[in-house]
């Protein structure tokens, strides 16, 4: 097999195109992702696929989430002209669905996502809307806590944290600091800038903990905003708390994956592809893991197929997608890259034994409970907008002790999302 690889900002640090000859009529397929770490997992893919398809040539073209997010929505909409196989999650799917932007997957592929052997209801959902099969689930970002077992010990800390009032004060215990007490690691790394809907999403995890949903589905299968509450209050009093009162951490400090691999900050949240992170640029981190004190935001990533080709490249492209779900190639994701791979009946006990850090993603405790988000047109939208409101908050000292300014906050961010629900048809009784 010949294929073109580009990875653009890749945590490898490729930034070349390489190509390699290939017959005048060899098939193509392109790949696109927007996690630049799963790039190798897709040439992967494609190496195995030589002896089905000796002459295919698969461009593998992983780039930044947001840049993807751009790419596709332009690519979509204004027509692809080759094969392109295209992750994305539900909800993001769900737009270029119903504008029929997205075609229905051969019968046979529509097959092996719907047979429970293969894939739970959570995740065929996930890859459908209104009941129609549209996308193949592949991979799921699942959150746990990362944390510095050497600074817990420094600290005197010998679990992780159960509860959220365990996590305020952890926080304070790992801080350090200068001479002046401002501080220099942060205890516990939160996402106050930057990333658009990764700060909302962020901030649902958290408020999750406390027994609350960002949105609500109502009895007439629409939805609603359901954080100007208890529980919301409860999340961002914590935030503020932490950054304004406390001044464990700071807007501005190094945040997310590399400040923990850099010992710039003691615990955070995050999915297990930091698991290999951590293993390619970090290697002698000391750190374990440990499931959230009441679950997990759980998102499904999907394969769909488009763009105007003709049928044989079409089919190339399904037969790729099926092959990312070869329970060989779904162990060595999970051994190489650490996303969580969706399908059942996999034995992945050969990664779990040698990297225990997965176990607080795949051995969390009965009951554990999960949410994802909603898969609605406007869902990015409604995200962004609390994202900017969320941000704007966590800069503001004057809410720090203030309830009731806290709460004004969330019940002008709550109007603005019921706003938009509204606008789109979907606002729920």
């Amino acid at each position: 097999m010949h294929y073109t690889r580009n990875l653009r900002g890749s945590l490898l640090g490729a930034a070349s195109l390489m190509v390699l000859a290939l017959p005048a009529a060899a098939q193509e397929v392109t790949v696109w992702s927007g996690y630049p770490e799963l790039g190798p997992f897709y040439e992967h893919v494609a190496e195995g696929m030589n002896a089905k398809y000796p002459d295919l040539k698969v461009n593998v073209e992983p780039i930044a989430l947001r840049e993807h997010e751009k790419r596709v929505a332009l690519g979509i909409t204004s027509g692809l002209e080759g094969a392109t196989v295209i992750e994305l999650p539900g909800s993001t799917a769900s737009r270029y669905v119903e504008n029929d932007l997205l075609p229905v997957p051969p019968q046979d592929v529509v097959d092996f996502v719907k047979d429970p052997a293969n894939f739970g209801p959570f995740f065929v959902d996930a890859a459908s809307n209104n009941g129609q099969v549209y996308g193949v689930p592949l991979f799921r970002g699942q959150g746990a806590l990362f944390y510095n077992t050497e600074m817990f010990e420094a600290a005197g800390l010998t679990e992780p944290p159960k509860t959220m009032e365990e996590y305020t004060e952890y926080a304070e215990k790992l801080t350090q600091r200068d001479a002046d007490g401002n501080p220099t690691v942060s205890g516990w790394s939160l996402r106050l800038s930057g990333g658009g809907q990764g700060i909302a999403e962020k901030f649902w995890i958290n408020m999750f903990q406390y027994g609350g949903n960002v949105l609500e589905q109502t009895a007439d299968g629409k939805w609603k905003a359901d954080y100007a509450n208890e529980a919301g209050l409860k999340a961002l009093r914590q935030y503020i708390d932490l950054v304004q009162t406390k001044k464990t951490v700071t807007v501005e400090m190094p945040a997310d994956a590399e400040a923990f691999e850099r010992g710039q900050t003691a615990m955070f949240i995050r999915e297990s592809w930091v698991i290999g992170d951590i293993a390619a640029k970090a290697p002698d981190l000391k750190y374990a893991t440990a499931p959230l004190p009441v679950g997990s935001i759980a998102l499904p990533g999907n394969l769909y197929v488009a763009g105007d080709a003709d049928d044989a490249d079409i089919r190339a492209a399904w037969d790729f997608v099926l092959a990312t779900n070869e329970p060989d190639n779904l162990v060595w994701l999970l051994a190489n890259v650490g996303w969580l791979p969706n399908r059942s009946g996999v034995d992945y006990s050969s990664v779990t034994d040698s990297v225990p850090q997965f176990a607080a993603f795949v051995d969390y405790p009965e009951g554990y409970k999960f949410f994802t988000l909603p898969s609605i047109g406007p869902i990015e939208e409604v995200l962004t907008r609390l994202a900017a409101a969320l941000s704007e908050a966590y800069a503001d000292p004057s809410l720090a002790g203030d309830d009731d300014k806290i709460m004004a906050v969330l019940q002008r961010a709550e109007d603005e999302t019921n706003a938009i629900l509204e606008r789109e048809g979907l606002l729920g009784e």
